[in-house]
C-alpha cells in the first residue's frame, strides 16, 4: 500500500511539471509571436528632445501628444541635452524615443565621431522631419563677417553631446580651423543666445529650425548677425560629409537684411529596437497622417516626401511596414 500510495505521489508530481512547463511555453509564445513581433508594445513612452530654448522641445511635446491620442500608449516628451546624449540615453535603456539628427545618429551606428569605437546597434530609425538649419550666431556690434574670424573668439559650440558640437567641429574643419582655435563654451541655445545678449561669448553654433525661439529673443535687444558658408565651402562640407544640404536663412528672419546661404542636416525620430512591430507602425502612421494636428510650426515640412530623407541606417521593421503599405521605395 504504501509503495503504491509513494509511487501515486511522484506520477502527480511529474504531471505537474509537465503541465507547468507546457503552460510557460505557451505564454512565451504568446509574448514573442504574433502581433508583438520584434519586441514589445509598452503602456508608457519617454521621448526624449532637447533644451527647452530650441525646437525640439516643444516640437516633441506636440508630437507625444498626437501619438498618445492616435495610439493610445501614454507618451511623454521630456528635455535633454539632445542629438548624441538622446542616442546614448536610448542604448542604456533609459527612454524608448527620441529626436537626434540624421548625421549623429548615422554617425552612432557606424561607430565614428562621437561613437568612435562604440557603435550603437540597439536604435532603429522611424522617420525624418525636418531641415535642421546651421546658424552661426553672432552680434553686428561684434564685427564678425566670416567663419574664419571666430578664430581666438568664445563661441559656444552646442551642449555637451549634442549634433550641434559635431556640426560645429565639421564647419571648422572646412574652414581650416579646429577647436583649439576657438574659445569653445559648451552652452544650450538659451544660454548661447543670453551669452551673447551679456557680452560673455562672441558667438554661437545652434543647430536648429528657424526662426528658433531662443534666436529670436537676442534679436530682442540686439542686431542680430548669422554668418555664412560660401558657396565653395558648402560643397567641399556636402562631398565629405554627405548628409549635409544646402540650406537658406529667409531674409526678414531675426530681422536680416538678406537672405544667408549656409547648410543643414535633418531632424529624426529614432527607436528602441525592441519596440513591437505593431507599436512603432502605430507611432509612424501616428505622426505622417496628423501633421495638420501637430501644434506646431515645423509640423509644415513633416511629410511622407521626406520621411527617408538622410536616413542611412535602418529602419524599425514597423516604419517600414508602413513606409511600403504608403508606396515608398526603400533602399
Amino acid at each position: 500500500m504504501k509503495k503504491r500510495s509513494l509511487f501515486t505521489i511522484l506520477l502527480l508530481f511529474a504531471l505537474s511539471l509537465v503541465l507547468v512547463a507546457c503552460g510557460g511555453n505557451s505564454n512565451d509564445g504568446g509574448n514573442n509571436g504574433g502581433n508583438n513581433a520584434g519586441g514589445e508594445t509598452p503602456d508608457f513612452l519617454s521621448f526624449l528632445t532637447g533644451g527647452t530654448s530650441g525646437t525640439y522641445y516643444p516640437l516633441g511635446g506636440a508630437i507625444a501628444k498626437i501619438i498618445t491620442d492616435e495610439t493610445g500608449i501614454q507618451t511623454d516628451a521630456l528635455s535633454s541635452n539632445a542629438s548624441a546624449d538622446n542616442i546614448i540615453a536610448l542604448r542604456d535603456g533609459e527612454a524608448e524615443i527620441a529626436f537626434t539628427q540624421t548625421d549623429v545618429a548615422s554617425d552612432a551606428v557606424a561607430g565614428e565621431n562621437a561613437f568612435e569605437g562604440e557603435p550603437v546597434d540597439t536604435v532603429l530609425a522611424v522617420g525624418s522631419l525636418y531641415p535642421e538649419t546651421i546658424q552661426i550666431v553672432t552680434t553686428k556690434k561684434s564685427g564678425i563677417e566670416s567663419v574664419e574670424d571666430l578664430k581666438g573668439k568664445k563661441v559656444s559650440v552646442g551642449a555637451p553631446g549634442s549634433g550641434t558640437y559635431v556640426n560645429a567641429e565639421q564647419i571648422l574643419e572646412i574652414h581650416g580651423l579646429t577647436m583649439d582655435d576657438i574659445d569653445a563654451q559648451n552652452l544650450d541655445f538659451g544660454e548661447s543666445a543670453g551669452g551673447i545678449k551679456d557680452g560673455n561669448i562672441d558667438a554661437a553654433f545652434i543647430t536648429a529650425g528657424t526662426p528658433t525661439g531662443a534666436v529670436e529673443e537676442l534679436q530682442a535687444t540686439a542686431e542680430v548677425n548669422v554668418l555664412p558658408i560660401e558657396a565653395d565651402k558648402a560643397e567641399e562640407l556636402i562631398e565629405k560629409y554627405p548628409y549635409y544640404a544646402n540650406d537658406t536663412i529667409e531674409e526678414g528672419t531675426y530681422g536680416l537684411e538678406s537672405d544667408v546661404e549656409t547648410v543643414a542636416v535633418m531632424a529624426m525620430i529614432v527607436v528602441k529596437d525592441d519596440i513591437s512591430e505593431d507599436a512603432v507602425y502605430d507611432i509612424t502612421k501616428a505622426i505622417y497622417e496628423n501633421t495638420d494636428d501637430i501644434a506646431h510650426a515645423k509640423s509644415e515640412f513633416i511629410s511622407l516626401d521626406s520621411a527617408l530623407d538622410g536616413i542611412g541606417f535602418d529602419l524599425h521593421p514597423g516604419a517600414k511596414k508602413y513606409y511600403e503599405e504608403q508606396g515608398l521605395e526603400i533602399e
